[in-house]
């Protein structure tokens, strides 16, 4: 079912969330062991995310270094199989630009629609760590909105080889990121919302935000993206504060504001423990104030880890 359906066809705000493939070497349980106990609030679909691969260098006895490409957490087309398989509700999985060619873009696009996965977050990704920038892969997208067009050809049809025999049209249904707080690449909101709605207009019909603390910014987010022609449903993404470190390293990583009431909060904390209650009791505040505002779906950021999520959806769904 196509994630714009769900949220047109229900009355009342709905559970997500999204899970991390595991390191390499894990095992799928560790996946169902943080889907199991989110069940009970009947989630309509759950996103996975797709990782690229990551330079590391390793160090000989001699003092040299070698170059290493790795892929930490592979597995998100066969994680999506599972999930299917497993508890029969629908999956959306990320497809990025970064560490893909166009024809590797195509060969996991064809194996989604095999599955008869419908939904897709289609993003840029991140940069590689080791050069702290954005580098396409050649023949590969440099931005999200290129991606996105590939999903929209494959859609009617149009595969990279034009003399194809069978081109049978795909029919995903493509989702795009939103930032409230701004892409820390952009150089002004105005900027960012211009090319959120590119991407809208390449046919993008549904937005997923960064994480944020302060609902405000969500709301003003929404405000001006309908300013901007921007009709497509948004929403809102939510993750807890999980540790203590989490109020410096959260907003060096993803650019993003901790109001000065919960920073407050967690200065009081003496261990991670108390942090990650904090985070819980301001997340529970948060969704109680989103679902009055009656958005369609909230949607929660687990980073591999659920017992945080489930205390939150049993306060408030």
């Amino acid at each position: 079912m196509k994630i714009t359906d769900h949220l047109k066809y229900n009355d009342k705000t709905l559970f997500s969330f999204e899970l991390l493939p595991p390191l390499k070497g894990d095992h799928i349980d560790s996946i169902y062991r943080t889907i199991d106990p989110l069940m009970e609030f009947k989630p309509p679909y759950i996103n996975v995310t797709y990782h690229r691969e990551e330079v590391v260098f390793k160090e000989f006895p001699n003092g040299m270094l070698k170059k290493q490409v790795v892929r930490k957490r592979p597995g998100t087309v066969a994680i999506s199989a599972a999930i299917l398989n497993k508890y029969k509700i629908d999956v959306v999985p990320h497809i990025i630009c970064g560490g893909f060619n166009r024809e590797e873009t195509e060969n996991a696009l064809i194996d989604l629609h095999f599955l008869g996965i419908e939904n897709l977050m289609v993003l840029r990704g991140d940069a590689d760590k080791s050069t702290k920038r954005f580098i396409s892969e050649p023949d590969g997208h440099a931005y999200a909105v290129d991606l996105l067009k590939q999903v929209v050809d494959l859609n009617k049809g149009k595969y990279l080889d034009d003399e194809s025999e069978n081109k049978t049209p795909t029919h995903f249904t493509a989702g795009v990121a939103g930032y409230p707080e701004k892409h820390n690449e952009a150089p002004n909101m105005l900027s960012d919302l211009f090319f959120l709605k590119k991407k809208i207009e390449a046919g993008a019909e549904f937005i997923v935000t960064q994480m944020f603390f302060d609902n405000q910014k969500y709301y003003d987010f929404v405000n001006a993206c309908r300013n901007e022609g921007i009709t497509v449903p948004i929403i809102p993404g939510i993750k807890p504060i999980a540790t203590k470190s989490q109020m410096s390293v959260l907003p060096q990583t993803f650019h993003i504001d901790i109001p000065e009431a919960l920073v407050k909060e967690l200065i009081k904390c003496k261990n991670n423990e108390e942090a990650r209650q904090v985070g819980i009791e301001w997340a529970v505040e948060q969704s109680k104030d989103l679902i009055r505002n009656k958005v369609a779906v909230i949607h929660f950021y687990t980073m591999g880890k659920s017992d945080n999520i489930e205390k939150i959806a049993k306060a408030v769904f």
